[in-house]
């Protein structure tokens, strides 16, 4: 920057970066560094941003990297961040604006130096980088790795421990993006990192005793989604002189100062969907998640994730176990609340699925709430617009229903949860619907969108299971959902029909032309026999649990009666079909001897009486239906590459070429 400096363009030229990357080493002591860190600039907020400032300083990173061997100033520069931490808390605590100011502006240069270094050197190369300086045989590694993890120590220390206050926003923000660039190592290698000198520092040692504090903090920063302080309020009150832009400081430290360079503009106003997001927030989601998906070290499990396994409500008065050393307490009311309002980004729906299917107070709590359709409606949602959805985010939707049905108690709740006007339910206009009933809506399109588009095994399995676990407590069930769930079983029955047709004709056609069939028909026909028995199953559940309690179900049984026809003396299906058969036989009857021309009403009204007077005893019982979500045997292999993708695309203030990247197929957009 310099005195005449304003624009990006001109940063390769600026002599005080010229300086830090040149071949002279500067000591930690030298007023060189109160010039250097003497500049303001609107913080990035978006990759486009990042991008052009990675571009501009390229030049002055790479000869960093060529000089640093030689100087050690990259070593000087974080012993002189080190050394401004030390009063940080109590500079915050008397408005201390220029010393905070100056160690943000130190930790900016460090998180961009650093993200530069991990995207070209192995951690070993890195390790080397950080510090060079004279010193007595046999002492070089163990001072380096300690300078390495004072400095991790360091930046948990100041995410835990600062306040958070408008001057103290920006470098709360820097401390947990320089977390994420530090453990961005793994964006490099196409393997999952099981052994790394990062997760090493972060899950032993110095590191190791705020693992509980560092959880709690990045929790309580998602829950109260802090909106980022209007440019300019976390330093001075700037003046404007012409063209460029300087600060009233005290003219002593004003000397050399850089003038300010915009991204955006200081001062400038930010853009709606800024207004709407916390930039802190969002970045701690996607630290606290990365943290918690590391790999277990061979002789120490994750931290992070115990800590998210373990904690407790603030309500809950219990003794702390010994069997969960990185235990704490939180909000669980506050966290409840966040989490149904965050459900929009992928991030957040991995997060409620982590806490339901990893902490069991969690999820009592959650299944205990009587405002469960603040959660699960947001869900529903997400599924509701599976095309607008990446595939990993409807998946994690779907499981989360999933977990919540194993729950016998969640399924008789919903059904009691009216809803009015569904405003994003665009098939048909709900005036007022059970939550259950719409849960349903939902998962059934989910199931007919991937059974046309995407023919997803897994995501079927999913679907059906969670209506399985739902359907012995169906109740009141709308008229339009009892019509989806059997209009999902005419589709199927239509599939059914043409698969079997179309072995029929390939196995004529090779044996007139003697050749064996081409395409494997037998597989298709298994998959959809499978599925078919699951639905029959379902319908049977609800009639032998809860008959009279759904006369919609029963009536659009009646009005379909025959597609069930061509079932009733299928091998695969005869057993099941008893049930269904003698409930459309038995309500059947009951129909013809109350005459012909009946409406609707009198058709529910006879239903009705039919299920009080239908004996249970004819009705054979067949195994309860309870599916439970299994994790996968490596569910690193999936976990690990999602989280990083969501990091990759959603974190504020962090850009990495796409060339770069080894762990995932960027998609172009």
């Amino acid at each position: 920057m310099g005195a005449n400096s304003s624009s990006i363009s001109e940063l390769p030229d600026n002599e005080y970066l010229k300086k830090l990357s040149g071949a002279e080493p500067i000591s930690e002591n030298d007023p060189f560094w109160n010039q250097l860190l003497s500049f303001s600039f609107t913080a990035p907020t978006n990759s486009a941003d990042l991008k052009l400032l990675e571009e501009a300083t390229i030049s002055v990173c790479k000869s960093l990297v060529e000089k640093n061997p030689r100087t050690g100033n990259l070593g000087s520069l974080i012993k002189v961040f080190l050394s401004r931490t030390k009063e940080l808390k109590i500079s915050a605590e008397c408005q201390n604006h220029l010393f905070i100011w100056q160690a943000h502006n130190a930790l900016f240069i460090i998180c961009c130096l650093l993200k530069v270094f991990i995207s070209r050197m192995s951690e070993e190369e890195l390790q080397l980088h950080f510090t060079y300086e004279d010193k007595t045989p046999g002492s070089y590694g163990t001072e380096c790795e300690d300078l390495i993890e004072e400095l991790l120590c360091c930046l948990i220390q100041l995410i835990v421990e600062i306040p958070l206050l408008d001057i103290t926003y920006s470098i709360s923000l820097e401390a947990v993006t320089t977390l994420i660039v530090f453990l961005s190592c793994q964006l490099f290698h196409k393997e999952i990192l099981r052994e790394s000198l990062i997760h090493r520092y972060l899950m032993r040692g110095r590191c190791l005793p705020y693992t509980s504090r560092l959880v709690k903090t990045l929790l309580y920063n998602f829950i109260r989604q802090e909106r980022s302080p209007p440019p300019g309020t976390h330093v001075f009150q700037q003046q404007t002189d012409g063209g460029g832009l300087l600060y009233g400081i005290a003219s002593g430290v004003a000397t050399g100062l850089w003038t300010v360079f915009t991204l955006g503009g200081v001062g400038s106003k930010a853009t709606p969907q800024l207004e709407q997001c916390s930039p802190l927030a969002n970045q701690s989601l996607l630290l606290l998640l990365v943290l918690a998906n590391l790999t277990d070290a061979p002789d120490t499990p994750n931290p992070y994730r115990q800590a998210i396994m373990s904690f407790k409500n603030t309500q809950d008065s219990s003794a702390f176990s010994s069997s969960h050393p990185h235990v704490f307490q939180i909000n669980f009311n506050s966290l409840y609340t966040a989490l149904c309002e965050q459900q929009k980004s992928d991030q957040a729906t991995l997060l409620l699925y982590m806490l339901l299917h990893q902490n069991g107070n969690v999820r009592t709590y959650v299944l205990a709430r009587t405002d469960i359709e603040n959660l699960v409606l947001p869900i529903l949602e997400i599924l509701y617009h599976v095309e607008e959805r990446n595939s990993h985010h409807v998946y994690m939707a779907l499981i989360i229903l999933l977990i919540l049905t194993e729950d016998d108690g969640f399924n008789r709740s919903i059904h009691e949860v009216i809803l009015k006007n569904i405003t994003w339910y665009a098939e048909r206009v709900l005036t007022e619907i059970s939550l259950g009933s719409l849960l349903i809506l939902v998962v059934i399109r989910t199931i007919q969108y991937n059974m046309t588009r995407t023919r997803d095994k897994y995501l079927h399995n999913n679907c059906l299971a969670a209506l399985a676990n739902m359907s012995a407590q169906f109740r009141s069930l709308h008229q339009y959902a009892a019509q989806r769930i059997i209009s999902l079983f005419s589709l199927l029955s239509k599939k059914h029909n043409k698969v079997l047709e179309q072995a029929t004709q390939s196995l004529r056609g090779s044996l007139d032309s003697n050749e064996s069939p081409l395409p494997d028909y037998a597989q298709d026909l298994n998959v959809i026999e499978e599925v078919i028995r699951m639905m029959l199953e379902i319908i049977n559940s609800c009639l032998t649990n809860s008959l009279h309690h759904n006369p919609n179900l029963v009536y659009a049984l009646l009005y379909k009666r025959d597609l069930f026809e061509q079932f009733r003396t299928h091998p695969s299906f005869q057993d099941i079909m008893q049930n269904i058969d003698l409930v459309i036989s038995f309500f059947s009857s009951r129909l013809e001897h109350a005459g012909a021309d009946l409406s609707v009403e009198r058709v529910l009204e006879i239903i009705k009486q039919g299920a009080v007077a239908l004996p249970k005893d004819r009705l054979r019982k067949f195994p309860e239906l309870k599916f439970k979500y299994v994790e996968e045997e490596q569910p690193e292999e999936f976990f690990i590459p999602y989280v990083w993708s969501l990091v990759y695309n959603a974190a504020v203030a962090l850009y990495w070429n796409p060339r770069d990247i080894q762990l995932f197929t960027m998609d172009s957009g």
